[in-house]
């Protein structure tokens, strides 16, 4: 079972600002490895697909908002790879309906749609009963392929990097990626993750489980341990799909100067944040302090799609 995607370049970014720090960027381009089913997403996706595969399943259910690039790239991938797809969905239906679901149904899933109070018991044993009363053998995926599966598959993100680094860094919705990055590094390098959610703080205790929990599934993984990792958490813009003016000005520059086009809800906030602590000479606290030299990698974990609904993401206040 495979995809035929493109290997993420890793593109190298200068400034006055880096040098002046003594900092040198490089960017690696997962958004440029397929088209639908690109960035960190099939890389969650990716043992998921397989577990279901191997157990027979022919239908897998998974989670999401309305502008879910996870539902967006589970829909893409299930599509070609055989398998039906549903969609739950957060919230009510409206019409008519945005890009990302739009695409989700031209891609043959099925929307289903569950009140916010109820979704907030998604990862439960009761509701997954419940839906698989309602649909049947359902192979369920969580929200985000957040799992050990999910966890798995990011542990080969950076299989195919030969540029050197010190310091990975990635936007976090539900850490998963962050994770599996972790497991994945070389002694003396680490990861800083930037939270899009308002009081991501929480997430530190997401993260120690996934890692906790992983390390003892016997579960492969590149390293016995996990490299050092550390939270930036104020980047989120007002939440997570939230942005203000400040933030559509970085990207519109950003772009025009590098040539790299950022999502709204997760790269564009790592990116913001990065290039502001490199500005203060402080990448996310003492441990991360950098010597004369450092050498950070930015994961650009697609999502682009999104901003196709850009005019419907709430600007904060």
């Amino acid at each position: 079972m495979s995809l035929s995607l493109i290997p993420p370049p890793t593109q190298q970014i200068n400034s006055e600002i880096f040098s002046r720090a003594g900092v040198e960027v490089s960017v690696l381009r997962l958004d440029l490895m397929h088209p639908w089913v690109n960035g960190n997403k099939w890389f969650k996706l990716k043992y998921n697909l397989l577990a279901a595969k191997e157990d027979n399943y022919t239908t897998i259910l998974t989670f999401g908002g309305a502008y879910s690039n996870h539902i967006y790239a589970t829909a893409a991938a299930g599509n070609l790879l055989g398998f039906r797809t549903i969609g739950v969905i957060r919230g009510e239906e409206r019409l008519p309906l945005n890009p990302t679901l739009s695409f989700a149904v031209e891609q043959g899933m099925q929307l289903v749609y569950i009140d916010r109070e109820t979704y907030r018991q998604r990862h439960t044993p009761e509701l997954h009963a419940d839906l698989r009363q309602r649909f049947g053998e359902v192979f369920i995926i969580p929200e985000g392929g957040c799992n050990l599966n999910g966890v798995r598959g990011c542990t080969e993100i950076l299989s195919e990097v030969t540029a050197e680094f010190d310091t990975i860094c990635v936007a976090c919705g539900t850490a998963t990626t962050l994770a599996g990055l972790t497991l994945s590094l070389q002694p003396k390098q680490r990861s800083l993750g930037f939270p899009v959610l308002k009081n991501g703080d929480f997430l530190k205790q997401d993260i120690t489980n996934l890692l906790t929990q992983y390390l003892a599934s016997g579960l492969p993984a590149p390293s016995s341990t996990a490299a050092p990792w550390e939270l930036v958490c104020d980047y989120h813009f007002g939440g997570y799909a939230k942005v203000n003016d400040q933030l559509v000005s970085f990207i519109d520059e950003f772009t025009q100067s590098y040539g790299i086009p950022l999502d709204y809800v997760y790269t564009a906030k790592m990116f913001y944040g990065v290039i502001d602590l490199i500005r203060k000479g402080d990448l996310g606290g003492d441990q991360l302090r950098w010597a004369e030299r450092h050498r950070l990698l930015l994961i650009h974990t697609g999502g682009l799609q999104g901003n196709l609904s850009m005019k419907n993401i709430k600007r904060a206040n």
